[in-house]
């Protein structure tokens, strides 16, 4: 069984659509926008640790005063299984402040691989906790979006909503990209 035991979900709406939010008994497993189907190993069978109801409580309660603009920060524990480099940009990208934004090669360069900006950007990609492990506030070198798994318009709300909340000017985000024009530095985010 995955690190938390049985996970407890639940669905929200947000500004963005239906939210899938997913806890164990050690804290945030998933985020995802849809589709959000649990695949495995994230699906398990059984009832959930009642640890893991109260943190899907704090969980909604947190999503919620976010999408409102009362939370900057998110408090809730992530119980996130990866790989120790993806673990290393996760951690670096939880790091980024509220309507902050940083390019991918930054991003690399902080993980202490400064030629890998195309593996955080797969890290990102393999993020299943949006939002929370806020990966949308990476971007291109040149100013534009890069990918996102959530589609790229919900990372541009994102962005705008928390430049907005904490008081800063907008981003001077260029046109987005179509896809196939993506620079090589962005690579597109798969999935959350």
């Amino acid at each position: 069984m995955p690190n938390g035991g049985t996970i407890a979900t639940r669905v929200i709406g947000s500004p963005l659509g239906e939210l899938l939010l997913a806890t164990t008994d050690r804290g945030v497993r998933a985020l995802r926008f849809p589709p959000h189907e649990l695949r495995a190993p994230d699906a398990t069978s059984g009832k959930p640790a009642n640890n893991a109801l109260a943190l899907l409580e704090a969980l909604e309660c947190e999503v919620k005063d976010y999408f409102a603009g009362r939370l900057q920060r998110f408090t809730v524990p992530i119980d996130q299984e990866g790989t120790e480099f993806q673990r290393r940009s996760w951690s670096e990208l939880c790091r980024i402040s509220f309507g902050e934004v940083i390019t991918y090669a930054e991003l690399a360069k902080r993980v202490g691989s400064a030629n890998a900006f195309r593996a955080v950007g797969a890290a990102n990609g393999a993020n299943k906790v949006a939002v929370i492990v806020p990966c949308h506030r990476v971007i291109a070198s040149d100013g534009t979006l890069g990918g996102y798994g959530g589609e790229v318009w919900r990372k541009r709300w994102l962005l705008e909503h928390e430049r907005r909340v904490a008081g800063l000017p907008p981003l001077d985000l260029f046109e987005m990209k179509l896809p196939g024009e993506i620079p090589a530095e962005s690579p597109a985010e798969s999935s959350f």
